[in-house]
């Protein structure tokens, strides 16, 4: 019986969770809460809090699924004693259960790289294709929004640029939440659309294309040199839809470095010098990325394999005419639940990729 068999293999989740290293963690953390200038820096304090509250809970997940195996085992034990055929049937369907609780718990364990805990800047970028590409942006960013939300995570459009006549030019978000780059790293990439457009009166199927590109937001205790000459800062009146984010003043910032040509904006603050420095932090991420890439010498790695926004390049494919369908084609993850993928459901392609990745390292 494939439950029978799967029981006994749990115990090797414990090789994927180190229980003494979390316990040392959640102590470690208790010890900074204790320090008298823990509340000094807000952010920082909220972002310890965080943090150990993830590691509890992970804890008490590790914990209570345990518990479950060892009763679930206990069961199988002893209807295999007394050959009692009809108490091991409702073993195997309690722990059928437990089995999806389990996948995801292991899930959260594959986030292992210094930089999964940390918050997301996510950004799209419609390409060739005029209005119909951009509402194919604007659709990206309702499905990630909805993700976000779903998930507990907090979203803020950091830079937002409207489309002509529909849709976005770009946009840039900042995904708040414990572990959201880990997961959003699973979207880096191109993303195809099929369908009829709608802005098309000939009713023709067009083909579409936006790139996401994610990078972890990095905080001030990752050391990144940024020279002052370096950079070219220029303002600007921010702009929005709907008339939303309008300023009357030049409150937008943007920074290009000169060494690298990176470019990163932002207009979401009122004021100049807040959309600076978030914007200087936009730019610490990115130039950390690259780091990172060189030290690798694996590009895949931290952006992915996307190159032109074109054919060929994307790594899921969004088919609404002839049929419905969404597959990644890196994992051939696939699904006709189109409607729920536009709405925010699109763990099983993350999950998907996350278990490509560990099995590519394990090689």
């Amino acid at each position: 019986m494939i439950y029978v068999k799967w029981l006994r293999n749990f115990p090797i989740l414990g090789g994927l969770f180190d229980l003494d290293l979390k316990r040392e963690m959640i102590s470690n953390f208790e010890v900074k809460m204790a320090a008298p200038d823990f509340w000094d820096d807000n952010e920082r304090a909220q972002s310890i809090i965080s943090e150990m509250n993830a590691v509890k809970s992970s804890v008490d997940q590790y914990e209570k699924l345990q518990q479950e195996f060892d009763d679930a085992q206990m069961m199988m034990e002893l209807a295999e004693e007394e050959n009692d055929e009809s108490l091991a049937n409702e073993v195997a369907e309690s722990v059928k259960g437990l089995v999806k609780k389990i996948e995801d718990f292991e899930l959260q364990l594959l986030l292992n790289q210094p930089y999964d805990k940390m918050n997301a800047i996510l950004e799209l970028h419609p390409g060739a294709g005029g209005t119909e590409s951009q509402d194919w942006g604007s659709m990206l960013l309702r499905m990630y929004t909805r993700w976000a939300e779903k998930r507990g995570f907090k979203v803020e459009v950091m830079d937002y640029l409207p489309g002509d006549e529909a849709g976005i030019k770009s946009v840039t978000l900042l995904i708040k939440g414990y572990n959201a780059y880990g997961y959003l790293k699973a979207e880096k990439g191109v993303h195809r659309l099929v369908r009829i457009s709608p802005f098309d009166a000939s009713g023709r199927r067009h083909t579409s294309f936006v790139s996401c590109d994610v990078v972890p937001e990095i905080n001030d205790d990752v050391e990144i040199e940024i020279r002052n000459e370096d950079l070219k800062i220029d303002t600007y009146r921010a702009s929005g839809a709907g008339g939303q984010h309008i300023n009357t003043t030049d409150s937008a910032v943007r920074i290009t470095h000169i060494p690298t040509g990176i470019v990163v904006t932002c207009q979401n603050e009122r004021s100049q010098i807040k959309n600076r420095e978030r914007a200087m932090t936009m730019l610490r991420s990115k130039l950390y990325e690259r780091k990172i890439e060189e030290q690798q010498k694996e590009l895949a790695e931290i952006r992915g394999e996307q190159s032109d926004i074109a054919w060929g390049s994307q790594i899921r494919s969004y088919v609404f005419h002839p049929y419905s369908l969404v597959k990644d084609h890196r994992t051939q993850v696939e699904t006709g639940n189109i409607g729920a993928v536009m709405d925010g459901d699109i763990d099983m392609f993350i999950d998907g990729y996350l278990r490509s990745q560990i099995r590519v390292d394990a090689k």
